[in-house]
C-alpha cells in the first residue's frame, strides 16, 4: 500500500473493554499485519475523566466529553502527514449531542475521511440524522458490514450506493476444530455446550436461552449453557449486579440451574476463541433487529459454530449461507426445538460446522485488510486535486462591487451575520462591521461613490450612536429591534471605532463627514490611553496614524503612537523565543494588524527599530500562513489560547486574508522587496480558491464572500465580517496593480489601512 504511507485510526481501544474497542485493536493489527511499511496511529476514546494504560500505538487519548481534545487530536493528525483517517463510529462514544464532536475534529483534519459504521439506525432521533448525515458527508467512503446497513443508508439518508462498501466483520483465522479436543481445558468434558458471549445486558436475551433448557435438557440431559462475560459496565455503574443475579435466580426457580454456568469476565480474544471451539452450538437470542452487526456472531462463524438465533439484522443475513437457523423473537420453544433438532443428529451437525468455517475464510483479518487497503488507495489516489491556476487568472482583479454590502445594510447600519445569502435579523448590529463598513465607503471610487457616500452617513450614524460618552466606551451590539445589548463593547470594538473615525476624518469625500469625525475622534481619543490589549492598541495606532496623514499637527493622534508603539514592540521583545517572533505566545485573529502597526508607527516617528521590529513579526507571520504548496493558509481559529504551538488550519477567515494583504502591501512600499508583493497576491488569491482545499471563498459576481475555510468544504454563510473583508481586499489589490503599472504610485497606496 505504497500511496499510503500513515493512517490515523480512531476510536476506542483497549484496556477499554467494550466490542468497538475490541475492533479497533483487530483492524490495527490486521493493517500492520498486511501492510507492515504503513504506520497506524490510534487516536483512542475515553469516557469522561477516564485514563489508561494504553499501549505505545495509541499517539493520543480523547476525552470524549473535551471539546479541545477533538482540537488536538486534528492537529496532531495534520502534522503527521496522515495519508488517511479510519473512524469507528458507534453512538455513544462520541461526546456532544449525538456526538457531533466527532466533527469537530472530523471538519479540521486535511486527509480523506474513511468510516466504518458499527450500528445504522432506520429511525434516527432529529439529532442524530443531522450529526450522523453530515459525518456520511464528510466521509470520502463508509463502510459498513452487512448489506442491510447498505440499504439503510441509500433508503434513509440518500447516500449515494457508490460511496458505500460492504466488508465483513474480521474473524481470526483459526483452523476448523473438534469440539471435543477442546472441553477438558474448560471442564466440560461430557457435556453438549451452548454459548452465548458478550457484555451481558438485558438486550441480549438470556432469559429466552434459560426459559427454553427444561425442554432441551429433557432431550439432552447433558446440555450445559454458557454465558460468558462481564456485566455491561453503565450496567454495573447503574445497579451493580442485580441483572446477572436476576438470571441466576431464573434459572433456579425454572430448576435448571445445573445446567447454566455463568463465566464472569471480559476475556482476551485468545481465550475467547478457545471458549468458541469447545461449543457445539453458539447462540444469540437478541430481543431486537435493529442490530446491523454481531461480531460475536462473525467470530463463532468464523471458527465454524453452528449458530442458533433470532434474525436481527446481522444474523438474518449471515446465517443462510452459514448453514444456521434463524427462530422468532422471544420464542423459547423455537429455540429449544431448532437447538434439540441440531444435538439429535450428529451428521448434520458437523455439516453445519465445516458450512460455517468455508464461509468464515472469506471473512477473516487479511480479507477485511485487504479491502479497506482497496478503499484506502482509491481515496488518496482520488483526493482532490488543487488545480493550479494560472498567472493571468491568478493576478486578474475581481470588480468591486456594492451589492452584497448593501444586501445586508438598512436604514439603521449592516446587519452582522447572513444565513448563506440572507440577512440574519436575529443577531442584530455590531459596530464593528458598522466601523469597516465606513471605511469602506471611502475607499470606493467611480459610478458608486453616491452611492457609497449615502451608506456611509448610515454606517457612521450607528458608529456615532455607539459612542457612550459617560462611560468613555462604544457599545457593540445592538439587537434588530435596535436596544443595545451593553454599555461597554470590548477594547477591540474601542480601537476599530477609533480607527474607522481617523480613516472617515482623513478620507471622507464630504467635508461635514471628515468635521464629524474629527469632533468624534477628538471626545473618543482621550480614553485610548485606559487600553490594556495589543490589538485594541494596534487599531488605535492605526486610526492615529490614518489621521495624521491627513493632520500631521494632530497632538492626540501623535500621542497614541508615540505612546503605544513602544509597548507592542516591548512585548515582542519579551514574548520572542527560537522559532516565536510574535508579540503574544498565542496567536489569534487580525493577526496582521499588529505588525502592521507597528510598522506604521515607525515610519510616522522616523524609528527604523520599530520598523524593523513589525518586519520581522510579519516575516514570521508570513512564514506560518503559507502551507506546504505555498499558498496562502490563514491561522484557523482553532489556534485560540495555544501557547508557542504552531497554528491549526481551520477554520480559516477572509478577516486574516484581508489584513495579511494590507500587511505586506506596507511592508513592500517600505523594502522594496519582491517578496512582499507575491504574498500580498498569495493572500488575493485565497479568496478565489488558491487554498487548502481548492475552494473559491468569495463570490465576485454581487462582491460576496463566504464565512470562512473548513477543512473539507466553505462555510456559506455570508455575513458583514467576511464580505467587508473581500471588498477591502479588491480595492487594495486593484491599487497594487495598477502601482505596479505606474511604480510612483506603489508609496500612496501604502497609506491605506
Amino acid at each position: 500500500m505504497t500511496a499510503v504511507r500513515r493512517i490515523a485510526l480512531v476510536g476506542n481501544n483497549p484496556p477499554r473493554l467494550c466490542g468497538i474497542a475490541t475492533f479497533t485493536a483487530d483492524v490495527y493489527s490486521a493493517l500492520r499485519d498486511a501492510f507492515p511499511e504503513t504506520a497506524v496511529d490510534v487516536y483512542a476514546m475515553n469516557e469522561a475523566g477516564t485514563t489508561r494504560d494504553y499501549p505505545p500505538h495509541v499517539t493520543f487519548a480523547i476525552d470524549q466529553d473535551r471539546l479541545s481534545d477533538y482540537q488536538e487530536a486534528a492537529q496532531r493528525i495534520n502534522e503527521s502527514k496522515a495519508d488517511i483517517v479510519l473512524v469507528q463510529h458507534e453512538y455513544g462514544i462520541f461526546g456532544g449531542a449525538a456526538g457531533a464532536f466527532l466533527l469537530k475534529l472530523l471538519d479540521r483534519v486535511e486527509a480523506p475521511v474513511v468510516v466504518t459504521l458499527h450500528t445504522v439506525l432506520e429511525n434516527p432521533t432529529p439529532e442524530q440524522r443531522i450529526v450522523f448525515d453530515a459525518l456520511v458527508r464528510r466521509a470520502t467512503r463508509v463502510i459498513v458490514m452487512a448489506e442491510k446497513g447498505r440499504e439503510i443508508l441509500v433508503r434513509t439518508h440518500g447516500v449515494d450506493p457508490r460511496r458505500i462498501a460492504v466488508i465483513p466483520h474480521g474473524v481470526p483465522d483459526r483452523p476448523l476444530i473438534d469440539p471435543e479436543t477442546v472441553k477438558p481445558h474448560f471442564d466440560f468434558v461430557g457435556r453438549r455446550v451452548l454459548l452465548t458471549f458478550g457484555l451481558l445486558s438485558p438486550n441480549k436475551g438470556i432469559e429466552t436461552m434459560i426459559r427454553a433448557l427444561a425442554r432441551i435438557a429433557a432431550a439432552h440431559p447433558d446440555v450445559l449453557y454458557v454465558v460468558l462475560g462481564a456485566t455491561h459496565p453503565h450496567l454495573v455503574a447503574r445497579e451493580g449486579e442485580a441483572y446477572r443475579e436476576s438470571l441466576i435466580a431464573l434459572a433456579a426457580e425454572l430448576g435448571v440451574a445445573q445446567h447454566v454456568r455463568f463465566i464472569d469476565g471480559f476475556v482476551e480474544q485468545e481465550l475467547l476463541l478457545d471458549y468458541l471451539a469447545a461449543a457445539d452450538i453458539y447462540v444469540t437470542p437478541y430481543l431486537h433487529e435493529a442490530q446491523i452487526t454481531s461480531g460475536t456472531l462473525s467470530y463463532a462463524v468464523g471458527i465454524g459454530k453452528p449458530v442458533v438465533s433470532t434474525p436481527y439484522w446481522h444474523a438474518a443475513e449471515l446465517l443462510p449461507s452459514s448453514g444456521g437457523m434463524l427462530v422468532a423473537f422471544h420464542d423459547s420453544d423455537a429455540f429449544a426445538v431448532a437447538i434439540n433438532a441440531m444435538l439429535g443428529d450428529p451428521v448434520r451437525l458437523q455439516a453445519m460446522r465445516e458450512q460455517a468455517w468455508e464461509v468464515g475464510r472469506s471473512m477473516t483479518w487479511a480479507k477485511l485488510a485487504e479491502g479497506y487497503g482497496a478503499i484506502f488507495r482509491d481515496a488518496v489516489k482520488n483526493r482532490p486535486v488543487r488545480l493550479a491556476i494560472g498567472q493571468a487568472a491568478r493576478d486578474d482583479i475581481v470588480p468591486a462591487r456594492l451589492d452584497a454590502v448593501e444586501r445586508l445594510t438598512d436604514g439603521c447600519g449592516m446587519l452582522q451575520h447572513g444565513i448563506f445569502g440572507v440577512p440574519n435579523r436575529d443577531h442584530g448590529y455590531c459596530v464593528d462591521d458598522n466601523c469597516r463598513a465606513l471605511m469602506l465607503m471611502h475607499r470606493v471610487s467611480g459610478e458608486s461613490e453616491a452611492r457609497a457616500d449615502q451608506l456611509a452617513i448610515v454606517y457612521a450614524s450607528f458608529v456615532q450612536h455607539a459612542w457612550n460618552g459617560g462611560k468613555g466606551r462604544f457599545r457593540n451590539f445592538m439587537s434588530f429591534e435596535r436596544n443595545w445589548l451593553e454599555e461597554e463593547g470590548s477594547e477591540d470594538s474601542f480601537g476599530r471605532s477609533l480607527w474607522s473615525i481617523a480613516v472617515t476624518a482623513a478620507e471622507a469625500r464630504s467635508h461635514d463627514l471628515r468635521r464629524w469625525a474629527v469632533h468624534l475622534f477628538d471626545q473618543v481619543a482621550p480614553h485610548v490611553r485606559e487600553l490594556r490589549y495589543l490589538r485594541s492598541q494596534a487599531f488605535a495606532i492605526l486610526g492615529a496614524d490614518a489621521l495624521l496623514a491627513a493632520y500631521p499637527g494632530h497632538a492626540l493622534a501623535r500621542a497614541i503612537v508615540t505612546d503605544f508603539a513602544p509597548r507592542l514592540r516591548n512585548a515582542l521583545a519579551r514574548t520572542k523565543r527560537s522559532g516565536w517572533t510574535w508579540f503574544e505566545p498565542t496567536l489569534g485573529y487580525d493577526n496582521a494588524r499588529v505588525p502592521e502597526a507597528l510598522m506604521r508607527a515607525g515610519r510616522r516617528l522616523g524609528d527604523a527599530e520599530l520598523e524593523a521590529a513589525g518586519l520581522a513579526a510579519l516575516d514570521w507571520l508570513d512564514g506560518i500562513q503559507t502551507n506546504h504548496d505555498g499558498q496562502f493558509r490563514a491561522v484557523g481559529t482553532d489556534s485560540f489560547g495555544r501557547w508557542f504551538e504552531p497554528p491549526m488550519p481551520f477554520d480559516q477567515q477572509p478577516l486574516e486574508a484581508w489584513a495579511s494583504i494590507d500587511a505586506a502591501i506596507l511592508a513592500h512600499a517600505l523594502t522594496g522587496e519582491e517578496r512582499w508583493r507575491a504574498s500580498a497576491w498569495r493572500a488575493w488569491r485565497w479568496f478565489l480558491g488558491e487554498n487548502d482545499i481548492g475552494v473559491p471563498i468569495a463570490t465576485p459576481a454581487d462582491g460576496g464572500c463566504f464565512d470562512g475555510l473548513m477543512s473539507d468544504r466553505a462555510n456559506l454563510n455570508q455575513g458583514a465580517e467576511s464580505i467587508l473583508s473581500f471588498q477591502f481586499a479588491c480595492r487594495a489589490m486593484r491599487k497594487l496593480a495598477k502601482a505596479t503599472e505606474s511604480p510612483g504610485l506603489e508609496r500612496s497606496i501604502s497609506t491605506v489601512s
